[in-house]
């Protein structure tokens, strides 16, 4: 099974530190953290308490909010688990909606046990191929619908490819 701890590393050392690009529609970010997450996990936050985030408060917002909503636990790969919470992470609903139908299951960006049943049936390293391909495809088609948000690709293909599909 997958385990958050190593995802959360890696997740940490992905997203950077604290930006605030006008062009960037998620705002003032902290490690991939928009203030308007951070507000609505505490419960209130001003943009400095977002610049000063800490790993155990990136941690406990990136397990509850993306982890678990992907069930990431009850994946068998790790690497699969670790992009696809990485998709939603970055991309919203779209990050379950995707997968979902390279898998053919209903497409409702809820992840239940068909869903994780699904993921952990597929042929694993295809599966992994079909997703990199559809999240580059995501990434072009945001760019072709809003070209401000050409700026942003090249990074968005590099980090879709810096996975990599390990079996366990």
């Amino acid at each position: 099974m997958a385990k958050f701890s190593q995802y959360a590393i890696k997740l940490w050392d992905l997203e950077g530190g604290f930006v605030n690009n006008p062009l960037d529609k998620g705002g003032a970010t902290n490690r991939g953290i928009t203030i308007a997450t951070f507000i609505d996990f505490y419960g209130k936050g001003t943009i400095n308490e977002l610049r000063e985030l800490t790993f155990t408060q990136f941690s406990e917002i990136t397990k509850k909010k993306y982890w678990d909503r992907w069930m990431a636990d009850k994946i068998n790969n790790q690497s699969i688990a670790e992009f696809l919470v990485d998709w939603l992470y970055n991309s919203g609903s779209w990050g379950i909606k995707i997968p979902q139908r390279i898998l053919q299951v209903k497409e409702d960006g809820l992840v239940g046990e068909k869903t994780i049943s699904a993921v952990n049936n597929a042929n694993g390293a295809l599966f992994f191929c079909n997703l990199i391909q559809a999240r580059e495809k995501f990434f072009r088609d945001i760019v072709v619908n809003n070209p401000s948000q050409k700026i942003f690709l090249k990074g968005w293909i590099n980090r879709n490819n810096s996975f990599t599909y390990k079996t366990n």
